[in-house]
């Protein structure tokens, strides 16, 4: 089997990419999907996330090393393993980032295209947004953009108690500073979920030049000598493969029980995650070669960057009990407001379960000397002791806090030569002093907020983490007992500043600003795991920003 391009992952980007470089119809391209189709019904209706993550059927159902940042919990860490990827299995939420983020990547990057000035417009682009065009909107775009179909009286209440503690009730998130309360706003089409292989894959799967296969593993990427018939195409000669001594010839992949090689003709565009992608270099000989070594992996390729520099955003989950209010506890635990539910959604399309796992979200600053916020809350109407377990007896809300500049570095390592078998995914979370003090300042100011005015109607009881937990020691255990991932890995495979001849000024760099692996060509990532750094707040969109940006590119590189 042949085709010009390979893209391994039909995720968020590999969605995209399949849409964008199949436009072209001289140019065969392959998608090739280790999980099965996205036609499951708790995929399109929103609150299925309760069903999907956890789920085999649609998670690769990772888990994380005993992290001592976690008290030494191992934690579960979702990823989407179904067409689709995690968009069919996320929480929906549609968040840029802010204008800051884009900063830090052209610092590390060299490269002014990646700052907001250019990413607004291709966000716009890209875009079918509910409330029509404006300065930071667009309409005709895939990725339709909706404001949540269900408000709860507690979460407007939580607002205003924000407002009371000084951040301000804004109408939207996405303008490039995000300072303010606000709902979030959804990836949803009339209350069903909009992932991005509804919005890219799917209504192009018909194209002769697009190949879809499904259930099939990679294995390897196979590397070879670069050839002289590369070494004669100036566009295999720029930057990150200026000084490449290998190449990427295609891949093996495991499909219906038998293996098989797949050749690329042009090149191999690894799209499969933050935890994946870098996990499938390594077994294929890229990575630290003495770390390969030490596992028996024979070294391909020297690039110590691969699978380095984790970043990933820590929720701390708080729970209050509250009174004379709804929430989902109260709803859920009656039959006849289950059945109306259903109902709701059935007829309506609107109500609980259309419900995003959070609905309002808030930005603030830790400390009055920030330029701009370092914390995030998702606030939920609903509360459960963890994920996957039976909601509480009780009526109550699920404040929790992130930051979301974490200084903390984890990695992604192979257990095992076997490419079947699952990575080793160390987060280090508050594994500095910084993360450790945002902690307890986001605790704090959750304390602030649940006993502001506003929510003094609804009698606030702190049960998680208590009030007996005062001191700073104290709310520094309670952080790492609570918190657990809010399933944003990135930065796994780092784009960072690589000149004209190849070379980077960090050893650590593993792409150039364009997702050119360094030193072997033919070889682009593209996904979260490219990210020189973690954006403010959910990943999702950023992805796609890379992914649109980095085909825009190949597209002006073909013709």
């Amino acid at each position: 089997m042949q085709a010009d391009i390979i893209i391994i992952g039909a995720g968020s980007a590999g969605c995209l990419l399949a849409n964008r470089l199949s436009e072209d119809p001289s140019r065969q391209v392959l998608l090739i999907e280790a999980g099965g189709e996205d036609d499951w019904i708790w995929i399109k209706i929103p609150v299925g996330y309760l069903f999907a993550i956890a789920n085999p059927r649609t998670d690769w159902c990772f888990k994380t090393e005993p992290d001592p940042g976690l008290n030494g919990r191992s934690i579960h860490y979702a990823r989407g393993r179904v067409i689709g990827g995690c968009s069919s299995i996320n929480a929906m939420i549609y968040m840029r980032g802010q204008a800051s983020d884009y900063d830090r990547w052209v610092q590390a990057t060299g490269d002014s295209r990646w700052d907001w000035a250019h990413a607004l417009p291709v966000y716009q682009s890209m875009e079918d947004y509910f409330g029509g065009a404006n300065d930071w909107h667009g309409v005709g775009g895939e990725m339709r953009v909706e404001s949540p179909r269900v408000r709860w009286p507690i979460l407007d209440a939580w607002r205003e108690a924000a407002r009371q503690q000084g951040i301000p009730s804004i109408e939207e998130f996405n303008r490039g500073d995000n300072l303010g309360c606000a709902y979030f706003h959804v990836t949803q089409k009339k209350g069903v979920r909009w992932s991005m292989a509804d919005a890219f894959l799917h209504p192009v799967r018909h194209r002769a030049n697009l190949k879809v296969i499904t259930k099939a593993q990679v294995l390897r990427l196979i590397t070879a000598p670069i050839s002289e018939q590369t070494l004669q195409q100036p566009r295999y000669r720029q930057r990150a493969w200026a000084d490449a001594g290998l190449e990427i010839t295609g891949v093996e992949i495991l499909h219906e029980g038998v293996r098989q090689q797949v050749m690329a003709r042009d090149q191999v565009i690894l799209s499969a995650g933050a935890v994946s992608s870098p996990h499938l270099l390594q077994v294929s000989g890229i990575g630290n070669a003495s770390m390969l070594s030490s596992i028996g992996i024979t070294p391909a390729h020297d690039l110590p960057g691969v699978g380095e520099n984790l970043q990933d955003h820590l929720q701390i989950r708080t729970v209050y009990q509250v009174q004379n209010c709804a929430t989902v506890n109260t709803l859920y635990k009656n039959l006849f407001t289950r059945i109306g539910m259903a109902l709701q959604y059935a007829l309506l399309r609107s109500g609980p379960m259309t419900m995003p796992p959070s609905t309002l979200g808030a930005f603030a600053k830790s400390r009055p000397d920030l330029a701009t916020p370092d914390l995030e809350w998702h606030v939920q109407p609903l509360s459960l002791p963890k994920f996957g377990e039976p909601l509480h007896p009780f009526n109550a809300i699920t404040p929790s806090v992130c930051n979301l500049r974490p200084s903390s570095r984890g990695w992604i390592r192979p257990a095992h030569p076997d490419p079947m078998a699952s990575p080793r995914i160390m987060c280090n979370y508050l594994s500095t002093e910084e993360d450790r003090q945002a902690a307890v300042a986001g605790l704090r100011m959750t304390r602030a907020i649940m006993k502001s005015a506003a929510l003094s109607p609804h009698r606030p009881v702190e049960m998680l983490p208590g009030p007996s937990v005062q001191t700073e020691q104290e709310l520094e255990h309670a952080a790492r007992d609570l918190g657990t991932t809010i399933f944003h890995p990135v930065a796994t495979c780092a784009m960072g500043r690589v000149d004209a001849q190849g070379r980077a000024d960090n050893p650590m760099t593993v792409l150039d600003s364009e997702c050119r692996l360094r030193g072997v060509a033919r070889l682009r990532v593209i996904d979260a795991s490219a990210m020189p750094t973690i954006t403010s707040g959910n990943t999702n969109a950023p992805v796609m920003l890379i992914a649109e940006c980095i085909a825009r590119q190949m597209r002006a590189e073909a013709t």
